[in-house]
């Protein structure tokens, strides 16, 4: 439904993620991010790190990635879900798997001072608020997520364009909650191992995000010149020298 993909899921008595799904995925774990609501039947979801959830009928529920789950009872769990579908299920080689893809690091500035100020509880909250605004701008962009990282996310996009229509949406949504982030992107190759990405290019992105300035989105040189005629305006910040990368890298600033 425009950027949104629904589903109406109906797992039976015996279902188990681990033994259905896994063979499909190609992951140990569930990796994708749900919220929905219950019609019938319980399910019963694992993390992890051992915590665990059951919904039943009534609830409304968020799971975030890496998670097993199985029907409780001898009533099938019916449920509506309204992230994570589009990604669901998917057919991924278990073994590593080189790709070429354009890397996305976010991070909040001064998202500790700001914590500080409003206290746990409404941290809590303002950070439920911009985690959904991450869920769905990576659902329309068609992103990845591979995993948060403390108060950011790390994703992988198959276009460029995408990756940066994505950066520059979730910057826009940080300012509209009171937030602050910043953005780095690189374009190479990595090693997707199940749930996991490996590679140079996941270091190099980590450090041009590490660059950025409140609100802006840089880009390394190699993701730049593949956005020509996407319509995009960049302008060049320089070279810099990024930590553990042997050669100045040129970063560019894109709006």
């Amino acid at each position: 439904m425009g950027d949104a993909a629904f589903g109406r899921i109906v797992y039976q008595p015996g279902w188990r993620w681990t033994v259905d799904v896994r063979p499909i995925a190609g992951t140990e774990l569930c990796e994708i991010h749900h919220m929905g609501y219950v019609i019938a039947g319980r399910l019963r979801i694992e993390m992890r790190d051992g915590s665990v959830l059951e919904t039943e009928a009534g609830d409304v529920f968020e799971c975030p990635p890496g998670h097993d789950a199985w029907v409780v009872g001898d009533e099938p769990w019916i449920s509506i879900d309204w992230t994570g579908r589009r990604h669901y299920g998917r057919t991924r080689d278990a073994a590593a798997e080189r790709k070429l893809v354009t890397i996305l690091f976010t991070d909040l500035v001064e998202s500790t001072q700001l914590a500080a100020r409003l206290g746990d509880a409404g941290w809590r909250d303002l950070m439920g608020d911009y985690l959904t605004t991450v869920g769905r701008a990576l659902e329309r962009h068609h992103g990845r997520q591979i995993q948060m990282t403390g108060d950011g996310v790390l994703a992988s996009f198959e276009s460029p364009a995408h990756a940066v229509h994505c950066a520059l949406d979730l910057a826009a949504s940080a300012t509209e909650l009171g937030l602050r982030q910043r953005a780095g992107l690189h374009t190479g190759e990595v090693d997707f191992a199940g749930d996991d990405v490996r590679g140079i290019a996941v270091h190099l992105a980590a450090r041009v995000a590490a660059a950025a300035g409140a609100g802006e989105v840089l880009v390394s040189a190699t993701t730049n010149g593949l956005l020509f005629g996407s319509g995009f305006n960049s302008v060049s910040r320089g070279s810099h020298e990024l930590k553990g990368i042997d050669q100045p890298v040129e970063l560019f600033a894109v709006g």
